[in-house]
């Protein structure tokens, strides 16, 4: 199943490749969905508060992790678009040992820290402790989350977007069994809901592990590949850790948007955590368009064509800006619907009682997600677009100005966050996103511009180099 995007039209190769991605990413995403729905129904709105009062340090934690280990990859797909097979299997023994590390400091770190960092977020009391062991559990299961990334990046990097999907399928519904079994049967509240998260991704990590020993001998390292190489590794740092910056960065300023909405209460809390469960599920192909682009980005600068890295992100440009208009309007459409899902009658033991007390709650809590659905929606296209010229840069191995577009969403959420705690304006506080993604949007346009004509000089004196040896 490995796809050689260096031939062909890019727009279907692109598309080809990115709709598997797409559909795994919306699996992702609805079994984390699966958590908050059946702790909203079965548990009550303040533990689906305390859920959703996390989401943002989550992204902190894993996403740095992941961040750092998608980097890894970086050179293994520019290894494979070159067709140095040798150099593949190298890299990818280099990443596995490098993520070990990243994963033991990384853990130890958050778990130690994560008390004093929900405090500092302004976490409504009622919901603290819940917040804390969610996120504590979910913290203790970095590694499986960490290397299911890995792992999948890995054989995208080979242009293999459909074997992790299939096992990422597999594992959202076992999330969903095990989320039922604790959280119903076992009566775990939030704890059972992060621990079904932690052993699905484990399975991910695990298929994806087996399929590459056996399926994928080009990744698979040979005995002597097993050591950390300083040639790999100051490459593979040299993109990883910019693209953890940049996600520690952006999440850094996403919890300063979260503690915005902390300060209006649990009600807010929750009905932001829900209508943003359906904003992440209808971006989920922006974010898998950059995926695509990175892999094919990647191969193509190993390959040495930059004409054809530009055809590329033109296709995809179109592509985003169709997606966008389409998501946006699908948003807005089926917010209350989504909204229903999230609370039930489990409450009262009379069930019209049970009904009439659901229905008062989404009443209460719509008017908060409307308002956030309203706002971001509108600025889908400039979002759309930092996830194309982020990682079509990191594809060609240059992390700095991507990590720079992060520093940019950071300044332009802190701003408007600390404007909105002044004054007390939730719109104003939903409005953090939107004013960093059309800020990083234009910032990693003109970041791509430049960087595309250094590709350019790169690959035309590597390939007059090639010619004359």
């Amino acid at each position: 199943m490995e796809v050689d995007m260096t031939k062909g039209n890019p727009f279907p190769i692109i598309l080809k490749f990115m709709i598997p991605l797409f559909i795994g990413n919306v699996f992702q995403q609805l079994y984390n969905m699966a958590d908050t729905i059946i702790v909203g129904r079965f548990v009550g709105s303040d533990a689906l508060a305390a859920v959703g009062a996390t989401g943002n340090i989550t992204f902190l934690v894993l996403g740095f992790s992941q961040g750092l280990c998608t980097g890894f990859t970086v050179l293994t797909a520019q290894a494979f678009g070159a067709q140095n097979y040798k150099r593949v299997k190298r890299s990818v023994a280099n990443g596995i040992l490098l993520a070990l590390i990243v994963v033991l400091t990384v853990t130890l770190l958050s778990v130690s820290l994560m008390n004093p960092l929900l405090h500092l977020m302004n976490t409504p009391a009622n919901i603290f402790r819940d917040s804390l062991t969610y996120i504590t559990i979910i913290c203790l299961g970095t590694v499986a989350s960490v290397f299911y990334n890995l792992f999948s990046a890995f054989l995208r990097a080979i242009g293999n977007s459909r074997v992790p999907l299939y096992f990422l399928v597999f594992s959202a519904c076992i999330n969903v069994v095990l989320d039922l079994l604790f959280i119903i049967v076992g009566k775990m509240g939030v704890a059972g809901a992060a621990w079904a998260t932690n052993i699905s991704q484990g399975l991910s990590a695990l298929l994806c592990l087996f399929y590459i020993r056996f399926k994928a001998n080009v990744l698979w390292p040979e005995l002597n590949d097993w050591r950390i190489s300083r040639t790999d590794t100051q490459h593979q740092m040299a993109v990883g850790i910019p693209m953890a910056l940049q996600f520690a960065i952006t999440a850094s300023g996403t919890m300063i948007m979260q503690s915005a909405i902390n300060l209006f209460g649990s009600t807010a809390v929750a009905a932001y955590t829900a209508a943003n469960k359906l904003h992440n599920v209808m971006t989920q192909e922006m974010i898998a368009m950059g995926q695509a682009i990175a892999t094919y980005c990647g191969q193509n600068y190993g390959y040495g064509d930059s004409n054809r890295i530009s055809k590329g992100i033109k296709a995809s440009v179109v592509i985003e800006i169709i997606y966008s208009i389409i998501s946006a309007i699908a948003c807005n459409l089926f917010l209350r619907p989504v909204m229903a899902l999230f609370f039930s009658s489990s409450g009262p033991a009379d069930t019209s009682q049970g009904a009439a007390a659901a229905l008062e709650t989404i009443t209460l809590m719509m008017p908060w997600a409307r308002t956030y659905i309203h706002i971001v929606t509108v600025f889908y296209i400039p979002l759309s677009f930092i996830f194309i010229f982020r990682n079509a840069m990191q594809g060609c191995g240059h992390g700095f100005l991507p990590m720079m577009g992060g520093v940019v969403e950071f300044f332009a959420r802190l701003v408007v966050a600390v404007t909105a705690m002044y004054t007390m304006s939730f719109p104003l506080a939903v409005f953090c996103d939107p004013a960093a993604w059309i800020t990083a949007g234009a910032f990693t346009a003109f970041a791509y511009l430049r960087v595309i004509k250094t590709v350019r000089r790169e690959l035309t004196n590597k390939n007059a180099y090639a010619k004359s040896s």
